[in-house]
């Protein structure tokens, strides 16, 4: 068994201590050193040699953004951010994304615990320990990229796109939606993210996108030139009323240990939307989607996985390739052109 050696920085020393103690539980991780701020950590790293680094954002002296930047450009290392479920929170943890971060966990608070943590935390623990750190460097520091031009949308406004993401999925989805056109088919997406994180994560991309990115709600319409974004904690299920297609948005059990779950949603659009669907794989470590998605493909829809080279955590877009769900593999940087590519068709 290979254990996974783990570095703390955290500004509190309570935190620091409960994240030792829920860690030491599992006998695949070690903690082999905490610090009580950037300074301490970059020393502890370059002693150390973690395999993995869990960072508070928020800290005197120099904030963890800061921090990450640094690490990333000079010593990249497989980051998960340890953040605080508010508005501010939020938005710091998308430019963590945006600098490198594989992963984030809520901080214990609210209904949210620290035995809710401690089985997340070393889940993600694990997810990032495998992480493909040429596609976290490169992610980190993407060539400037421009928006991909597109058909008449005549040809395409019956079409609809569902994509599927986790760890790394943050900057894979910000690099195809940033080069879609205004008028492209409407996409929906299912970001494996906790609760709240994916308000601030739709925002980001409304910024910087041609099309509208909104984080879904019950009922919402999907249409050409909108992006909807699963809420985290909810399944997003499609459907189809008329010629109408829009989203549900609710509650239930996990599937895949996942809720929103992409299975859900692949499967909903296969059955609604069938041949006038294309499916999307991204980064992410496990199976979900993967059925999901082949019944995408049964049902005449076109899909795709992102490639192992370019997959930050190579593991949902595998396992869809080893059962057939995905006709062939497209690297990130081309995603965004195959996919217009194929809603022209």
């Amino acid at each position: 068994m290979k254990i996974i050696k783990v570095l703390i920085i955290d500004d509190s020393a309570i935190v620091r201590k409960i994240l030792s103690q829920e860690l030491s539980r599992f006998p695949d991780i070690e903690v082999v050193g905490t610090a009580p701020n950037p300074f301490v950590g970059r020393d502890k790293i370059l002693q150390l040699l973690p395999d993995v680094v869990t960072l508070d954002i928020e800290m005197p002296r120099m904030d963890g953004l800061t921090f990450l930047r640094k690490l990333m450009k000079y010593y990249p290392l497989p980051v998960i951010v340890v953040s605080a479920l508010t508005q501010k929170g939020g938005t710091m943890t998308i430019e963590a994304f945006e600098i490198g971060a594989v992963e984030v966990v809520p901080k214990p608070g609210g209904s949210y615990h620290v035995g809710d943590l401690s089985e997340e935390l070393a889940k993600k623990i694990r997810t990032a320990s495998k992480a493909n750190l040429k596609a976290i460097r490169s992610m980190a520091f993407p060539e400037v990229e421009m928006l991909v031009e597109m058909e008449a949308l005549e040809r395409t406004s019956h079409k609809v796109i569902a994509i599927g993401a986790s760890t790394g999925g943050t900057e894979a989805l910000k690099r195809i939606l940033s080069k879609m056109p205004a008028d492209a088919p409407g996409i929906v997406v299912v970001q494996h993210m906790p609760a709240n994180f994916t308000t601030a994560f739709a925002r980001r991309l409304d910024s910087i996108c041609a099309m509208k990115v909104s984080e879904a709600r019950d009922n919402d319409s999907v249409t050409p030139g909108t992006v909807l974004v699963a809420p985290g904690n909810y399944h997003m299920v499609f459907r189809r009323s008329g010629a109408r297609y829009y989203v549900e948005v609710k509650s239930g059990p996990m599937v895949n240990h996942q809720r929103p779950s992409v299975d859900i949603l692949f499967k909903s659009t296969a059955r609604y939307a069938g041949s006038n669907s294309i499916g999307v794989i991204l980064t992410g470590m496990g199976a979900d989607g993967a059925a999901g998605l082949l019944e995408m493909r049964l049902a005449g829809a076109q899909t795709v996985a992102q490639d192992e080279q370019s997959c930050v955590v190579y593991g949902m877009p595998k396992e869809a390739m080893k059962i057939g769900a995905a006709e062939r593999e497209i690297s990130l940087s081309r995603m965004a052109e195959e996919i217009v590519r194929m809603a022209s068709k």
